[in-house]
């Protein structure tokens, strides 16, 4: 089936979603989408068993589909900017050390804590797997999504500090985490002995450090762009320009491109910038443009995760690992962040219950689904895919729906702070 033609179904089936959720079922935008898809993938999976004659077109459409190429290569660089233009640069800059930790040190920590756990615990189930494999695992699975965090804390009042630490968590360890898993896809690929520590060292260095230094060129090159016209149509050309261009630029140069596009998205919705940059008007139509944007590719993403489903290997003992490793990764996550919650909890006056609230509120999503895609055959892929799954559909569904909850219970009187806004 052609490009466009895929396109269509997408945006059309994603448009007749999202209108049922907002006229009948009023969950929040992105989770209403993915669960009534879910609701009809598996109804349309029970249909498949009876006569799968109803649903094989369907699922060779969905086969034409390269989601990992769709989300890591197309879509994301779009939402990590809108996220990243609509964050509070201030708040993001009181707590940057913290954040910093978290989507380093917090990221490797829980890669290794997931990995060792579940080579355990799959050993247990008599399935087999590689200890690298399960580092594998470890590796997508760390990093909390910033497209379900984000599209979920718009909703949620929570003190605007932690608000800040989850998104800025969210945003920066998207880009260190694939760091990660491609540093242990390359090992698995090639074996331990043909890759060396300083390897290793120089290519966090690279994909990193030049992500950062990219995006903050590209910040500043947008805004000198802004700031030496005052035509809204051409300005907002020119942050799609920013985004598309720079992260193309970061492939090709070998750099992280989530970060340099997350970079730059911050300096462009700084306050100041905009302030000297671009005129209200143009500020008016920058915002609209990128909100329609993030609204439009949330609600194409969260309907392929749900359609996902139906040509997911159902293996009734890869779902149980997946309901078993639910609880594995929410508990590697909370070790991961408390060395650097104890560290700065005293210097930042952290809200109570920080570690909790970010450990629920680390929502895991598309990403993680599509590096588990790109896994091989060899490397337990089935496995791994359907597990991967079971933990993003329960931290998308369960823990995005009850996040609210959560908040007023463990955070109570300290709501007074919360916000929902972005500092703009």
């Amino acid at each position: 089936m052609e490009l466009f033609n895929i396109i269509t179904i997408l945006v059309v089936v994603s448009a007749a979603f999202a209108y049922i959720n907002v006229r009948f079922v009023k969950l929040p935008y992105t989770i209403g989408a993915m669960v009534i898809t879910i609701i009809m993938s598996l109804v349309l999976t029970a249909l498949g068993w009876l006569d799968s004659s109803l649903t094989n077109p369907l699922k060779d459409l969905i086969s034409q589909i390269d989601f990992g190429t769709l989300l890591l290569e197309v879509m994301l660089s779009f939402l990590l900017f809108a996220g990243a233009l609509h964050t509070n640069f201030d708040q993001l800059k009181v707590q940057r050390w913290p954040i910093l930790s978290f989507a380093t040190f917090g990221v490797l920590i829980s890669t290794f804590l997931v990995g060792g756990l579940t080579y355990g615990l799959l050993g247990l189930l008599g399935i087999q797997a590689e200890f690298i494999h399960c580092l594998l695992f470890g590796a997508l699975i760390s990093p909390t999504d910033p497209i379900a965090v984000l599209g979920i804390l718009k909703k949620v009042g929570v003190p605007k500090k932690l608000e800040t630490k989850i998104v800025g968590e969210s945003l920066f360890n998207d880009g260190v985490g694939v760091v990660v898993f491609l540093t242990i896809f390359t090992i698995a690929q090639t074996g331990l002995e043909n890759v060396t520590a300083k390897e290793i060292g120089l290519l966090m260095i690279e994909e990193v450090g030049g992500g950062i230094v990219l995006g903050l060129l590209m910040g500043y090159l947008a805004f000198r762009l802004l700031k030496s016209i005052d035509d809204y149509s051409v300005e907002v050309l020119i942050t799609l320009a920013i985004v598309m261009g720079g992260y193309l630029l970061a492939q090709s140069l070998h750099f992280s491109g989530p970060l340099a596009v997350v970079v730059a998205g911050l300096i462009v919705g700084h306050d100041t910038v905009r302030g000297t940059s671009m005129s209200d008007l143009t500020e008016l139509y920058v915002d609209k443009f990128w909100e329609t944007i993030d609204a439009l590719l949330n609600g194409i993403l969260f309907v392929l995760i749900g359609l996902e489903i139906l040509i997911l290997p159902f293996e009734m003992t890869y779902i149980i690992a997946g309901l078993l490793l639910i609880p594995v990764t929410l508990f590697a996550r909370f070790v991961a962040l408390s060395l650097p919650i104890k560290i700065f909890k005293e210097k930042l006056n952290f809200v109570p219950n920080t570690n909790l609230m970010m450990t629920w509120g680390g929502l895991r999503g598309g990403i993680s689904i599509a590096l588990a895609l790109s896994l091989t055959d060899v490397m337990s892929r089935d496995l791994f895919l359907t597990v991967t799954y079971v933990v993003v559909i329960f931290s998308i569904v369960v823990q995005g729906l009850s996040i609210g909850k959560v908040a007023n219970k463990l955070i109570g009187g300290h709501k007074e702070e919360a916000t929902t806004g972005h500092g703009h």
